[in-house]
């Protein structure tokens, strides 16, 4: 089969970048005949809240081959973009969505490849976790370009459905990325981030946004004794201001340590080699691309009871669910994974492995696509 993915690709950073090119090669791998196709400009640089889009050598990412010609507020390149994916000649194309704001450009090239060939879409979000007034005409827009959709929790797949009722899709979780490399001694990692080596570590990874709720942990871990430590590590999106406030007025703040920068590759696996548990303490979520790397270090979860998380957070095998996001409650139900018996965790996690590679969701998304009428 021949295959275009419109998405986010090198020499962009970020997990929607990671998604895609494991995306590709795991299509590629399969035998299909597959093509990249990304932005020339993905964001107006005063609209993005980071340091950078873009991979920088430290990263230390491989390079990927894609056509670099969508800019997202530039509409010639949405016609631009459209032809050339038609040249392409594809039987199925394949788009990302993550965000309202690519809402008219991704969507637009679909509406002008439908009538040609299949078109769907992998849905990140559908709802956005900070809403702004452009979510709802932009989304509802993109959705009606596309024949049908994957979504990776129960959660997206019903957001979906507020918009589309009949829509057709398919729910798989999201892939276990495999590209970190593999898990390295926990003494030798603590020792590369200056922690301590006999302490409980907790680990917060990714970029650091209000919802995700690091206030909450923060606040939790006040109330913890001096035989745990805790790790942030991820890009501040916005002002890290309120969150050192909270660290400084903190009574443990001498066992929190910041890592507040961009996470490379070659660096992912040293956090989660030093780390007992991974806390997602997320105020709203649809699902994570950090329970995928989690998973594939085999740290168990403890994660707030929203969206699509409880899906893989299998309480009692792969880490444990807080009921709210409440920082009384995070502070419990750390405790309570610490007081129990966890020796089980790695090999239930082996085992939900197995049905997360990125092998089966190739194979599931074509299956999927091959039940699509024109």
């Amino acid at each position: 089969m021949r295959i275009a993915i419109l998405s986010t690709f090198y020499p962009f950073r970020g997990g929607i970048a990671q998604y895609g090119t494991a995306l590709y090669s795991a299509l590629k791998e399969q035998g299909h005949t597959v093509k990249a196709f990304t932005f020339s400009r993905q964001y107006p640089d005063f609209l993005f809240p980071g340091t950078t889009q873009y991979v920088t050598e430290s990263d230390g990412t491989e390079p990927l081959e894609s056509e670099e010609i969508l800019d997202s507020i530039n509409p010639i390149t949405y016609y631009q973009t459209a032809k050339s994916i038609e040249k392409f000649a594809p039987d199925l194309v394949i788009t990302q969505y993550w965000m309202s704001f690519f809402g008219p450009s991704i969507g637009t090239v679909a509406k002008l490849l439908k009538h040609q060939c299949k078109v769907i879409s992998i849905l990140h979000n559908v709802i956005p976790h900070e809403s702004r007034i452009i979510d709802s005409p932009f989304t509802s827009y993109f959705l009606k370009q596309h024949h049908g959709f994957i979504t990776m929790s129960s959660a997206v797949d019903k957001d979906l459905r507020s918009f589309v009722p009949q829509a057709a899709s398919l729910e798989r979780p999201h892939p276990l990325y495999n590209h970190f490399g593999q898990k390295s001694d926990q003494k030798k990692s603590r020792q590369q981030l200056g922690l301590d080596e006999n302490k409980k570590t907790l680990l917060f990874f990714g970029f650091i946004r209000e919802y995700k709720g690091i206030d909450l942990l923060i606040k939790a871990f006040n109330q913890l004794d001096d035989d745990y430590q805790l790790v942030i590590a991820g890009e501040v999106y916005g002002d890290f201001t309120v969150y050192q406030k909270l660290i400084d007025q903190n009574k443990n703040k001498d066992r929190i340590h910041c890592f507040n920068q961009y996470i490379s590759d070659q660096e992912v696996t040293i956090y989660f080699s030093a780390a007992d548990v991974c806390v997602l303490p997320y105020k709203s979520a649809t699902q994570s691309g950090v329970t995928a790397i989690a998973l594939h270090f085999e740290i168990p979860i403890i994660a707030t009871n929203v969206g699509g998380l409880k899906e893989l957070v299998i309480p009692g095998k792969t880490g444990e669910i807080i009921q709210e996001a409440d920082s009384v409650l995070i502070e419990e139900a750390i405790k309570d994974y610490f007081g129990k018996d966890t020796s089980n965790y790695p090999s239930n996690i082996k085992a939900l492995k197995e049905d997360m590679s990125w092998d089966r969701f190739a194979s599931k998304l074509i299956e999927f696509s091959e039940t699509i009428q024109l």
